[in-house]
């Protein structure tokens, strides 16, 4: 064992990987985990972090996060946004290939890595395009892309062309072994919409986008994935139906995984009474019926993860005409709260909450992440779940305020953050 030896004493440890929940000691050396429990052999402490009414869990693992670099620096650069990340006790973000320079190349994938890695808050893992330029008409090169450390593809909110394009592009990257990620919407249905297709959209005179929108695009990508034997990951989902036809195609064996963005657990269509901007996503928020569905999707384990979707924009963004306004909130910072919302409503325990936030993404992605387990990278969020504190001014570490929910008092915070055994974020 070398390098600098870390106790973290007096927490509750949650390691739902490992199925711990208990008040125990996690002992570090160097950038690795050597024991959850009792303290090792001839294990001499450096240091000791005293963790007494704290949570204790493996960082978490973010599967959609717009750090807006290259090309949007504008917006949000990786160090403010990793910044961010690390408060959020956040370790690991998985970037879309949106940028305004495509990640359709190892140079691309290359340059994240390495401009993440010269900041040193969080590891950053580049998502691959799907297609070249994201243009949905000719593969990218994804042997290339996994040689460069891509786990996965996708093509963000982009079209493919056609249906046999993506069928192509399932079978390409089955050869290659790599997920395929996809944000489930079909153009045509979508149309110009910009909110939920319901009674709010009806009344503020806005264009809508129908369940179906969502709901056509995942019957039609899961009969290609059940074909092509590609193992296909559904991002942000928003409704009840998408959640059965996921649910229904698991349980007849198609490898098929999906996640929920954080807040869509929370709001529902009236979020954009009084053309909210703020709340204005891609996808909208919909019926309660079907954030009621995701919550029940959420805890089956249908979904098996919660994303941040974090989408940081200047303010001249949302500052036009509803429609006009670009989608998206900025979400790091409230991931963690809003999530232990879902544990005072009774919606998951504990435990489940930090497995869907650490351990469900890392095993989806096929990270070595998301865990405790001695061996493993120390990568650790301490939380105190008693803390309250309001999502505001110099609390408020991305670049991006773009959220209905800044100003509101949480409760539940990150104290400390360690990636790879070193101390990234303490408060």
């Amino acid at each position: 064992m070398s390098g600098e030896r870390l106790a973290i004493i007096g927490g509750r440890v949650i390691d739902p990987s490992n199925g711990v929940d208990a008040l125990v000691s996690v002992y570090i050396a160097g950038d690795l985990i050597v024991a959850v429990g009792d303290k090792p052999e001839g294990f001499a402490t450096d240091q000791e972090i005293d963790a007494e009414g704290q949570i204790v869990c493996p960082g978490f693992v973010d599967l959609c996060a717009r750090l807006r670099e290259p090309g949007q620096e504008y917006k949000a650069t990786i160090a403010s946004e990793t910044a961010a990340a690390a408060a959020a006790g956040v370790t690991t973000l998985c970037c879309p290939p949106d940028t305004r320079r495509v990640i359709d190349t190892p140079a691309l994938v290359n340059l994240l890595r390495e401009r993440a890695d010269s900041v040193g808050k969080a590891r950053v893992i580049p998502i691959g395009a799907l297609t070249r330029g994201l243009q949905g008409k000719e593969l990218s090169s994804m042997m290339a892309l996994k040689a460069a450390g891509c786990v996965a593809v996708g093509n963000a909110y982009a079209p493919v062309e056609n249906l046999l394009v993506l069928r192509r592009a399932l079978e390409y990257a089955a050869n290659c072994g790599l997920l395929v990620i996809v944000r489930p919407e079909e153009p045509a249905l979508r149309n110009r919409g910009c909110v939920h297709d319901g009674a709010v959209g009806s009344r503020l005179g806005l264009p809508v986008i129908p369940v179906s929108a969502e709901t056509v695009a995942v019957a039609q990508t899961l009969v290609l994935a059940g074909q092509t034997g590609a193992k296909v990951h559904f991002g942000q989902l928003s409704s009840a139906r998408a959640v059965a036809m996921i649910a229904e195609a698991q349980s007849q064996g198609v490898a098929v995984s999906a996640d929920v963005a954080v807040h869509q657990l929370h709001l529902i269509e009236s979020a954009v009474d009084g053309f909210d901007a703020n709340a204005h996503v891609s996808p909208p928020f919909r019926s309660q019926a079907d954030r009621d569905c995701l919550r029940e999707g959420l805890a089956k384990g249908v979904l098996g993860a919660i994303c941040s979707d974090h989408q940081p924009h200047d303010p001249n963004a949302k500052l036009d005409a509803f429609p006009a306004t670009e989608p998206g909130i900025s979400s790091l910072e409230t991931v963690l709260p809003l999530s232990l919302q879902l544990v005072e409503a009774g919606v998951l325990d504990l435990s489940s909450v930090i497995a869907r936030l650490a351990h469900g993404p890392a095993a989806i992605m096929g990270l070595g992440a998301g865990t405790l387990s001695p061996g493993a990278r120390a990568d650790v969020c301490l939380f105190d779940p008693r803390l309250e504190w309001v999502a505001a001014g110099t609390d408020w570490l991305s670049r991006g305020i773009n959220t209905p929910f800044y100003g509101t008092k949480f409760k539940g915070r990150v104290t400390r953050t360690l990636l790879s055994g070193r101390t990234v974020h303490c408060r």
